[in-house]
C-alpha cells in the first residue's frame, strides 16, 4: 500500500537524519539503527517493482516480458533520492553483466543494500592506512569480500578504514543497490571517488603475507575508467520524503 512505502523509505530518512552526522556516523550504535531500517526496505519501497518482478525471472524462459521492463541502453543508472551534508540516500541500477569498476570511499561510512537481482561483490581494505603523497604508487590492499549477494539480503556496511573500502560491483543480472553514504562524496571536503585497478607484483620478502596474517591481497593502482563506463541520472519514481 501507499502509506507503508511512505513509512519505510521516510523511516530511513528519519532515522539518518538522527544517526549522521557531517563527519560520518555518530556512533556504532548509529549506524546498527541505520542498518537495522535499511534491511527492511524492498524494492516496492523505492518504486522499483516491476524490476524486481522482471530479475527473479530473469534466467528462466518466462522471462518474455524483461525488455519492455529493463532500458535498452547498458548503461548504469543513478536514482538520487536524498543529500545533505551528512549523508546521501541513492540507487544504483546496473544492467546484467555491467561492472562498476573497483572505487574507493575516503573517510567514508558506506551502507549498501541489493534491493533485487545478484551481485558479484569484490572489496578490499587498504594495508598501509596513511595514503600515499603520490596517488599514482602502486598500494597494498587486502581482500575483504569476494562473492555473489543475491536480494534479499542484509545490507553491507564499509567503514573508512576497514569493512571493505574499496569495492566493486559486477551484476550477474539485473540488480539495484540502494546506497547511504556518510559523510557523501565533496570535493570541498577533499573526499573524491577514485578507481583502481589490480597490478601484478611480488611480494619476495613475505612482510607483506605476514601483516595480512596469510589472507590475500594485491597490489593496486589508481586509474580512470574507459570513456564506455557511463553512470546516468534516473528518475526516482518512488515516495517522495517530507522534508
Amino acid at each position: 500500500m501507499p502509506s507503508t512505502s511512505m513509512d519505510a523509505i521516510q523511516k530511513l530518512y528519519e532515522v539518518c537524519k538522527v544517526s549522521l552526522s557531517e563527519k560520518g556516523p555518530l556512533s556504532s550504535e548509529s549506524i546498527d539503527k541505520v542498518r537495522a531500517v535499511l534491511d527492511k526496505i524492498t524494492p516496492s519501497d523505492v518504486g522499483l517493482e516491476c524490476e524486481a518482478q522482471a530479475a527473479r525471472v530473469w534466467r528462466s524462459p518466462q522471462a518474455l516480458s524483461r525488455k519492455r521492463v529493463f532500458p535498452s541502453s547498458p548503461a548504469i543508472r543513478y536514482r538520487h533520492i536524498y543529500e545533505c551534508r551528512s549523508f546521501s540516500i541513492g540507487i544504483f541500477c546496473i544492467p546484467a553483466s555491467s561492472i562498476i569498476p573497483l572505487h574507493n570511499h575516503p573517510g567514508m561510512t558506506v551502507l549498501s543494500k541489493v534491493l533485487y537481482g545478484t551481485v558479484h561483490v569484490k572489496s578490499y581494505d587498504w594495508i598501509d592506512k596513511a595514503e600515499p603523497l603520490n596517488l599514482l604508487k602502486l598500494r597494498p590492499a587486502r581482500v575483504v569480500r569476494d562473492g555473489e549477494m543475491s536480494a534479499p539480503c542484509g545490507a553491507m556496511v564499509l567503514h573508512p578504514e576497514e569493512g571493505g573500502n574499496l569495492h566493486a560491483f559486477k551484476a550477474i543480472t539485473p540488480c539495484a543497490i540502494l546506497d547511504i553514504l556518510t559523510p557523501p562524496y565533496s570535493s570541498e571536503g577533499g573526499r573524491h571517488c577514485s578507481y583502481f585497478r589490480r597490478c601484478p607484483k611480488s611480494d619476495p620478502s613475505g612482510v607483506l603475507l605476514n601483516r595480512t596474517k596469510g589472507s590475500e591481497f594485491v597490489w593496486l593502482e589508481e586509474y580512470q575508467p574507459r570513456d564506455s563506463f557511463v553512470i546516468r541520472r534516473d528518475l526516482y519514481t518512488g515516495p517522495a520524503l517530507k522534508l
